[in-house]
């Protein structure tokens, strides 16, 4: 990412940025918007003599996996700056190598884009999202120079809303560098703009939110108030407001049916997506907003030292995302709360969902939470032919989250005027305002100085970060009147995986859990269960009676089908192990003082949101 002192001394034209050779240019234009398609040239100038090896990128910032960007461009030529057309070589799927050029070479390329979400581009007549890692081709070894982009758009009202450095000219738009080039999503379309100031010590930062919705202008007024809140709240947990490179942060929101629903952070700016409408989702999309915000401090600048720079030719895993992705995953829900967007109640049944997701995983006997961080690669919309053991993998957002959770009711309950969010602050103050990346290490010694109790420290870390022990929620959770309860008292359960049903023949579509009632019995992927207690079972409907009409330790024969040969067994069912979390007195009565006191301290007002 390129640092708030290299963005301003490019503003600035500083005598050391005026030597660097000249900056790539990029003209996209979007006459076939209707097929998917933009045209797109990138120029580099003042070459050295030789070969220039062009590539398509084939990871994400914020995506962990490989993507495979390049299979969407074709149509591909090259001409130096005479106009000449030069050859291109092709030695593998990435990359495309022109020689004979006379120091200028423009390639210009179709791309194809239709998943609008964080990580791939979608272009229609409705507008073009574009992620530039999937829509912008590069060349090799040319890192440090800026980029100057113009948009021709195909329709005079698409406005253009992009963390990347406006000019005088409403379609040009800039880039220090490579890094921060890749990092900058484009939405152009009719959107609506809503956007206001706040305070960082008395400079004002800009956050802005360009909103492509079919809504109203209530509903885009109503979401933006919500979303101040909740800017607000995130605010106050850090005492600073990052240093906005020009001054500015960008929500890219888009609320339309043709959308994928996703939310990917990046350094001035975030895309966040659903495709429902902000009324039809009773403004749900707040929970993806508030995810998102938080990592303009956590990720962004509180950076994982793995992530730094970010190489866009292969995968990038570090063993922090539990922090990185799952800390933000607790902050989220909990800023909503604080801005009283939410209530405590809608706090609880979120945070007691990852609490019952994690604390039931059978992935925890296989990983520690810096372990699930590591099989990122695997996991964040990575695809391959293969199935994947579901079992082994826990995500590290709830796993994080859980962690999050139970390591700030530990500070609070143990260490005196310490919460999570002096952990924050300090994490902010020593790696986020310099841009100094960090360690696991610097992670757990942050931990060690906010407490003064290194031993208690490395005891957190050892058992809940390297291992993968989880606090006790129990009695963390009765300080602040909280307790947690069966979800579903009372109903049977048999395990998590699901039935896939084809011409009445019903297939466990997954792998059964350990500990789970279909795995003891010996099933597991691709088995067909053909009856439980003589009732067959065809649909879903037949496995839903069975399901609902037994009770926890009620015993029923199984027919099913193994791999070609049929079996019997007997089937235990177990209790639904779900859990919620539960304020205390909606079962026990009144709370103490001293609880009431814990959750607001926690959790703000115990009121209904003021929305």
């Amino acid at each position: 990412m390129a640092s708030a002192a290299t963005v301003a001394a490019l503003l600035c034209g500083t005598p050391a940025l005026a030597q660097t050779p000249s900056p790539v240019e990029y003209e996209l234009s979007f006459d076939s918007a209707l097929h998917r398609e933009a045209r797109i040239r990138v120029t580099y100038r003042d070459l050295l003599p030789g070969p220039v090896r062009f590539r398509m990128s084939r990871s994400s910032p914020g995506r962990y996996a490989i993507h495979e960007f390049a299979k969407n461009v074709y149509s591909v030529t090259a001409v130096d700056g005479a106009g000449h057309a030069l050859p291109i070589g092709r030695t593998d799927p990435y990359s495309w190598t022109v020689s004979g050029h006379d120091g200028t070479v423009t390639v210009a390329y179709t791309l194809w884009a239709d998943r609008g979400d964080g990580t791939y581009a979608q272009i229609d007549q409705s507008h073009a999202r574009l992620n530039a890692p999937a829509s912008l081709m590069w060349a090799e070894g040319h890192d440090d120079r800026g980029a100057r982009l113009r948009f021709r758009r195909p329709d005079s009202s698409w406005r253009i809303a992009t963390q990347l450095a406006p000019t005088d000219d409403p379609e040009v738009f800039t880039a220090p560098n490579f890094q921060y080039l890749m990092d900058s999503p484009i939405e152009l379309s009719p959107h609506t703009v809503r956007e206001w100031q706040v305070d960082d010590a008395g400079v004002p930062r800009t956050i802005r939110i360009a909103l492509h919705h079919l809504g109203s202008e209530a509903e885009a007024d109503a979401f933006a108030d919500r979303a101040r809140r909740v800017v607000d709240a995130q605010i106050a947990v850090f005492g600073d407001v990052p240093d906005f490179d020009f001054g500015v942060y960008t929500f890219l929101a888009d609320y339309v049916p043709w959308i994928s629903g996703d939310g990917m952070e990046h350094r001035n700016s975030t895309v966040i997506s659903m495709p429902r409408g902000l009324a039809e989702a009773e403004y749900g999309q707040i929970g993806t907003l508030s995810h998102e915000f938080f990592h303009a401090w956590n990720v962004e600048r509180i950076r994982p030292a793995e992530l730094e720079p970010f190489d866009f030719t292969g995968a990038d895993p570090t063993p922090s995302l539990w922090f990185a992705e799952g800390f933000t995953s607790y902050y989220g829900p909990l800023t909503i709360r604080r801005a009283g967007v939410e209530n405590v109640d809608a706090f609880l049944d979120e945070m007691g969902g990852q609490l019952s997701f994690i604390a039931n995983n059978p992935a925890r006997a296989y990983g520690s939470p810096e372990e699930m961080s590591l099989r990122a690669p695997f996991v964040d919309a990575a695809t391959s032919i293969d199935p994947t053991n579901a079992n082994i993998f826990a995500s590290y957002y709830p796993y994080g989250a859980v962690i999050a959770m139970g390591l700030d009711l530990t500070l609070r309950a143990g260490f005196p005027g310490v919460t999570l969010d002096d952990y924050m602050r300090l994490m902010w103050t020593r790696h986020g305002v310099p841009e100094r990346p960090y360690t696991p290490d610097d992670l757990e010694r942050a931990l060690a100085d906010v407490t003064g109790d290194q031993a208690f420290a490395r005891e957190v870390f050892d058992h809940w970060i390297r291992g993968s022990q989880l606090p006790d929620f129990e009695a963390l959770l009765a300080r602040a009147g909280v307790v947690i309860v069966p979800r579903n008292p009372g109903r049977a359960w048999v395990g998590p995986a699901s039935l896939q049903y084809a011409n009445g023949v019903a297939t466990l579509g997954g792998a059964t859990a350990p500990g789970s009632p279909l795995y003891a019995l010996g099933l597991d992927r691709g088995d067909e269960i053909v009856s439980v207690g003589g009732v067959a079972i065809d649909s879903q409907a037949d496995w839903t009676r069975v399901i609902t009409g037994a009770r926890p330790g009620d015993e029923e024969e199984v027919r099913f089908v193994r791999r070609g040969q049929d079996g019997t067994g007997r089937m235990t069912f177990a209790a639904d192990p779900a859990l919620k979390l539960q304020r205390m007195e909606t079962r026990e009565g009144d709370l103490t003082e001293s609880q009431r006191a814990f959750r607001r301290a926690w959790l703000g007002e115990d009121a209904a949101p003021a929305i």
